[in-house]
Order: structure tokens, then sequence, then C-alpha cells
């Protein structure tokens, strides 16, 4: 259990210690700093502990958020620290030698931890009170101020994310934000609401595959129901600061497993009435993935970066200062609210043959605004890339041995704008030839060997380019694209469901990259990505199968699928090994960017 250590003369009347009890904390009392210090010295190393001013007035919700939120070493707020393990060496350090000084106990032991070099989380409270009066007056004037504030009201507003689609907006939080709090009080978790819209999903996509008028209804209420979940278990996360590192994996990519499990689903269920749209559905995937993957690879290239003083950027700016078109813009790019509400009334109403050409339209539509508009951002502004966007953006392009190779040649060499150009150019010969080639044809292999030979080269320097942020990207669409265009040539069946497992089991990777980046551990070991061979690696091999197995097609589903397991199997077990483990970091995803 958690303790805290209350400093000062106890204050007659005062509910603090109950209020700290009902957060789950131990009270001990100390009178005094030296009191204090004791008192830390007993509480073990490994377990949270909390200094608080026995004279604090504030709201309960205020000292939540300082003392429970686990994803920070170190918080605060006035009068009121709390410190996880990592932190504690420098708090018991500040605890043997405070200082003196005006200001509360705590507040001077923060500044002290904050000036020994741990960074300490300040949490914005807005209308919350949180203050330790120093006379009679001062302390009425504070508790008529918590009085005068729901906290209750703060807290369910700010469960829900201050930015978000028009459509979870206006016909989702005003309701899923009391879901959340239902969840709470009856002790459920973020994870395993989650997990419910995970099932719901499935079973959603279950419905889909009958292929009948009932089942694709029932499919379209169940996935709205879905969603439904799946802002809840955010907005749980906020109410209860319920941050954990399992919530984290689980968040992050059960929402790509449910969208694709609903588009395999519908595939399925048109087969079921003749009509084949496995095609449609691995486009509609490669093309959501290979956006999201360009919206992943903007921003880690500008993570870091000086600010961005394009007139395109200024554009945007005063754009967003006109209420309306905030929204406009929301809407148009189709981000997952309003995706998800189109597909449920598609699937509901017409076939899933209309579904999927209503999704790559506006799904293109969208693709095509936001990276034009970044397009511009980048080629307008004036900005240095630094070397972790470099390493990141290098990370995103999962090269494999074949590209690594003139990287080892060669050897590092200085910024070249020709690199995303070089990317280009290899791309768009791979999938050309591809396109324009019968099946089985042996030179797509020597126009795979080039591929590899272009991509190397492209990562082959530091991609701190305009436009390098593009070659993860273009990478992503070029494996994609072409594995896509194999199974449709070889014109058997089961080819393009194989080719859907298998692309699905690399964007799962893929995914699995980018959120182990956002949340500051750094890509997935490099053995991984040369154990399934890297983007050009898995291209190659994918057409030697082709051309191998042109005179027996039927024997290239079974190899795709093959690929498909050992890619899975591979990226599950240490996807699973890396998120349960406790390096893991202590985040709540916030929706995809797009």
């Amino acid at each position: 259990m958690p303790t805290v250590i209350l400093t000062g003369l106890p204050v007659p009347g005062s509910p603090l210690a109950d209020e700290l009890r009902s957060l789950g904390f131990e009270v001990r009392p100390a009178a005094g700093p030296q009191d204090a210090a004791a008192a830390l010295a007993a509480v073990p190393a490994d377990q949270r502990v909390a200094v608080v001013d026995s004279a604090f007035v504030g709201h309960v919700h205020a000292l939540r958020l300082a003392l429970t939120d686990p994803r920070f070493d170190a918080c605060a707020v006035t009068g009121a620290l709390a410190v996880q393990p990592g932190a504690r060496e420098a708090l018991d350090k500040a605890a043997a030698a405070p200082g003196d000084g005006p200001d509360p106990y705590a507040d001077r032991l923060a500044a002290a931890v904050e000036a020994a070099g741990t960074a300490v989380q300040r949490p914005e409270l807005g209308t919350l009170v949180a203050a330790v009066p120093a006379t009679s007056a001062d302390r009425d004037a504070a508790v008529a101020a918590v009085a005068a504030v729901d906290d209750e009201a703060v807290r369910l507003r700010t469960a829900v994310k201050s930015r978000d689609g028009f459509f979870t907006t206006f016909c989702i939080s005003p309701y899923s934000r009391y879901i959340a709090r239902w969840c709470a009080r009856r002790g459920l978790t973020p994870n395993q609401v989650t997990t419910a819209s995970l099932i719901t999903a499935l079973i959603a996509a279950g419905c889909a595959a009958t292929g009948e008028r009932w089942g694709y209804v029932a499919a379209g209420v169940l996935l709205l129901f879905s969603f439904v979940l799946d802002c809840t278990d955010g907005q749980l996360a906020r109410y209860s600061l319920q941050y954990s590192t399992m919530g984290a994996w689980l968040d992050a990519t059960f929402d790509r497993a449910k969208e694709y499990a609903f588009y395999a689903g519908l595939a399925l269920g048109a087969a079921r009435n003749g009509d084949d749209v496995w095609a449609l559905a691995l486009g509609a995937m490669i093309l959501m993935t290979c956006r999201h993957v360009v919206d992943f690879s903007f921003n880690e290239a500008n993570h870091d970066a000086t600010a961005n003083t394009s007139p395109t950027a200024a554009l945007s700016d005063r754009l967003d200062s006109v209420g309306w078109t905030v929204w406009v813009r929301r809407m148009i790019i189709l981000p997952i609210g309003e995706r998800w509400a189109m597909i449920a009334v598609l699937t509901a109403f017409t076939t899933p043959r209309i579904v999927f050409y209503a999704l790559l339209i506006g799904c293109a539509f969208g693709a095509l605004y936001t990276t034009a508009g970044r397009v511009l951002r980048s080629l307008t502004r004036k900005a240095t890339r630094t070397d972790r966007a470099a390493q990141a953006l290098y990370d995103l392009t999962d090269s494999g041995p074949l590209a690594e190779f003139p990287r080892r040649l060669l050897g590092a060499r200085g910024p070249a704008a020709s690199s995303v150009w070089i990317a280009a150019f290899g791309a768009v010969a791979l999938i050309g030839f591809a396109l324009s080639r019968p099946y089985g044809d042996p030179a797509l292999i020597a126009v795979a060997v080039l591929y590899a030979v272009a991509a190397g080269e492209a990562v082959s320097r530091p991609l701190k380019g305009a436009l390098d942020w593009l070659i993860p990207p273009l990478f992503r669409a070029a494996e994609y694209v072409t594995v896509l265009v194999l199974a449709a040539k070889a014109d058997v069946p089961g080819a393009l469901p194989a080719a859907f497992g298998l692309i699905a089991a690399v964007a799962y990777h893929h995914y699995d990259t980018v959120y182990r980046i956002r949340g500051g551990t750094g890509a997935p070991p490099h053995w991984l990505v040369r154990t399934i061979g890297g983007h050009e690696g898995r291209v190659l091999l994918t057409t030697v199968l082709a051309a191998v197995l042109a005179t027996r097609a039927t024997d290239f589903p079974v190899a795709l699928t093959a690929m498909a397991v050992f890619v899975a199997l591979v990226v599950l077990v240490e996807s699973i090994r890396f998120w349960v483990s406790s390096g893991a970091p202590a985040v709540h995803d916030e929706g995809e960017p797009a």
C-alpha cells in the first residue's frame, strides 16, 4: 500500500486524512521535517510515497492527479508531492536537507527534487483548488472556492479527450463518460473494457461473415457499440488514472485488430453471396495502414524540430481560429469515429462491396488532403531535423539485411536531398512492374533486387531531408501493394485471403514499432527485423515464390500463409514479451492521429 507522510500540526475538522485514505494511501503523521525524514526512511524504497501538508485545502481530484498518476516518477501540486521508486533517492536526499523558507514543506521538497535533476510533473488543475492557506481567512476562502467547483463534474469532463473527431465528441462522449464512471465504481479496469470492445468487434465481424441481412444489421450495431467501449476505456483510464503498460499495448493494437477483422468478416460474408471483395478488403487495409504511417512518420520527423513558421502552417493556424472549419477539417479526413460510423451504417443497409468502395474513396481523399498539407509544410518550413528524428525515421523504414548492406559497405554519409526520390523510384518501379507483367514473370525478381538496392541507398544517409518522412510510407506501399498484386494475379482460391493475413501480420509489426517509438523506448530489437527479413527481404521472397510457383499457382496461397504464420509468431511473441515487461512505458494511447 502506498504511504502518505502528513506533515505539520493537525488541523481540527480537516477531512484531509480521510480523503487520502479514500485514495488508497496509508497515512502517517509527522510534526516537522525531521519527523518526516524519519517516516520516509521507514517506507520501503519500492513503494510509492507522498508528502502532503496537513493544512492542505483542495479538491480530492487535485490530490488524485498529484499522488496517483503512474506515468510520472514525481508529481506535485501546491502542498503535495508524490514519487515512485525511480525518484525515491532524490526525495530522500531532499528530505535530509530540505532547507528553510516560507513555502510549504512539500513544495520545498518538490523544488529540491527538481533541482537535483528529476522531472516533477505538475498537472493542469484548471478550476480545481490546491492550496496551503497561511491564515484562517485564507483557509475560509479556499474552502469556499472548493465548494464552488463540482469536483466530480471536472473529473468527468477531463476524462474526455480535449481534441477529438466530430462524431466522437458529439455522439459518443456525452454519454460514454458516464459509462466510464459506472465501470470505475464497479472496479472494472480499462484493460477489461478494451478487451470487451475487441470481443464485441469480433462478434460483429462474425455476424458480417454470415452474409445475411440480419447479420449485416447486427454487425453494424455491434461495431458501433464496440466503438463506444473503445472510447470508454480511454475515458476510464483518465477518470481513474489507471494507466498501465498492458493498457498501452492493448489500446495501441486492438483498434487495428478490430477494424481489419471486420474487413475480413465483410469479405467472407460477400463470398457467401458469390461476390469476391477480398482485393477491396486488402486495398482498404493497405490504404489505412499507409495513411497512418504517413501520420506517424511526419510527427516523428518533427517531434523535436524547431517551430514551424511556414506559410502553410500559418494558414492552418488561422483556419483553426474559426470554429466551424476545425470540425470540417477533422471530419473530411475520416477519423476513426466517422469511419466506423460510416462502416456500421453502410454495412447494415448496403453490401460489403459498397462499404469498401466508400471506405477506399473516403480514406483516399483524407490521405491525399493530409499528405498534401504536410508536404507543403515540409517544403516551406525552415527547420533542422535532429539525430533523434532521423533515427526514428530509419527505424520506421523497417530495413533488413539487404537494405543495410549499402550502409555498411559505404559507411554513414552526409544527408542527401535525393533519398526520398531514390525510395520513390524503387517503390514506383516495383509496383509498376508488378502491375504490368504477368504473374510469375522471373524478371520481377530482378526488379525486387533493384528495389532492395534502391531502398538501401535511400537509407544509407541520415534521413534529415525535408521530405524524408515520406520514405517509410513509400516502403509500406511498395511491399503491401506488391503482395496484393501478386495474389490477385495468381487468380487461385485462397491467394487473396492469405495475402490479407500476411499483410495484417506485417502491419502489426509496423504499428508495434510506431508505438514503441512513441512510448520513448525505441524500436524493436534489430534481430527481430532481420529475422522477418525487413521490408525489402519480404518483397524479394514473395517475388521469388511467385516465380518458382508460376506453374503451380495453387501452392502460392500456402506459401503466403506460411510467411504470415512465421511473421505473426515471431512478432507477437516479442511484442507480448515487451509490452508486459516492467520496462515498457506506463502510458495510455490517446488515439490515432487522423
